[in-house]
């Protein structure tokens, strides 16, 4: 099973390698001059939808960021047993 690294290397050194063969023609492949328009910035126009995937999926995950009230309440109680206890064992809160 391979790590989510592996599975991005993998895929970053295929579009790589094929990118890089079609660029340079070092594979036969008769390319019209528009394809090479668009394939020579292709890796900067990729980097910039995963930055904004990346952007927007953040944004959504902050703002759908659920409250966990009832596991804060059990928190603030314990705390305070916590308090309660160190107090008779002579600790002193300021």
């Amino acid at each position: 099973m391979a790590t989510k690294l592996v599975q991005w290397l993998t895929v970053f050194t295929l579009f790589t390698s094929v990118w890089v063969s079609l660029v340079f023609k070092l594979i036969p492949v008769q390319l019209d001059d528009k394809v090479l328009e668009v394939l020579w910035p292709l890796p900067v126009y990729l980097l910039v939808v995963f930055g904004s995937y990346s952007l927007a999926t953040i944004g959504y995950r902050v703002a759908t960021f659920n409250d966990c009230e009832d596991a804060a309440a059990s928190l603030k109680a314990e705390i305070e047993e916590a308090k309660a206890d160190l107090t008779r064992k002579g600790f002193k809160f300021s």
